[in-house]
């Protein structure tokens, strides 16, 4: 990771009040657990969780002169491997807490990692954008994993991106519950074609009906991970 900017004081305190939240935050037992996992004193462990790790943030950054062990210490807490049988409640931080760093031009992915955006001009607008779009595809009933997939696309309205991130999504679903190594059309031909026999079946596959409702869909997927493969560089 190269070397980050401080966070200023205000700044800390958003990202606190995020990570530390009464209802949707981490617990007092996992706020020590993660300030130990990343060498991060913990200087007041006994006073209210919001303020207890503000201090220890605030006191490690002025000893490091950089940004580096707060971002080190927010990744770790939106590690995706630590929400696998929650992922509504990772979604919910993840907005949450991308929706306090886009304002200064940073953004926590899907997968785990700090990426740099182009930062929100006024607090209002960002948080209001977000607000707005998850409200309508919560409305519209999108699974949690699509929001997983693409909030900081969402955030900064750029659709294509966030249809593309989704789609990716689709694809690393469909690797994990097939264990297969592939990507693209091959990808679904081999996790979802009736030829070799389906390693993901939408039905039972008992009838003709139920036979063509499953090839409708999986020619759905194909065309979608055809549409969408666009590489990095042409989403810029």
């Amino acid at each position: 990771m190269p070397i980050l900017p401080v966070f200023s004081k205000a700044q800390l305190d958003s990202i606190c009040n995020v990570l530390a939240d009464q209802n949707d935050g981490l617990t007092g037992a996992e706020i020590g657990a993660l300030l130990r996992e990343k060498n991060i004193a913990d200087p007041y462990p006994a006073v209210l969780k919001r303020h207890r790790l503000y201090e220890a943030l605030v006191q490690q950054q002025e000893l490091d002169g950089c940004g580096n062990n707060v971002a080190a210490f927010m990744l770790a807490a939106l590690n995706p491997a630590r929400y696998q049988d929650n992922e509504a409640l990772f979604t919910r931080r993840l907005e949450r807490l991308n929706a306090v760093l886009g304002l200064d031009g940073y953004q926590i992915s899907a997968d785990g990692k700090l990426k740099v955006v182009p930062s929100s001009r006024q607090s209002s607008e960002a948080q209001e954008r977000a607000r707005r779009l998850r409200g309508e595809l919560v409305r519209r009933g999108v699974h949690p994993g699509v929001l997983r997939c693409c909030l900081p696309e969402l955030l900064n309205e750029n659709c294509y991106p966030a249809v593309y991130e989704a789609v990716r999504g689709l694809e690393q679903l469909i690797r994990e519950k097939t264990g297969l190594n592939l990507d693209g059309a091959e990808l679904v031909e081999q996790a979802l074609g009736l030829r070799i026999g389906p390693l993901l079946a939408f039905n039972t596959l008992q009838s003709e009906a139920e036979h063509a409702e499953h090839q409708a869909i999986s020619a759905l997927i194909k065309n979608l991970v055809s549409v969408f493969k666009a590489t990095e560089a042409d989403l810029q």
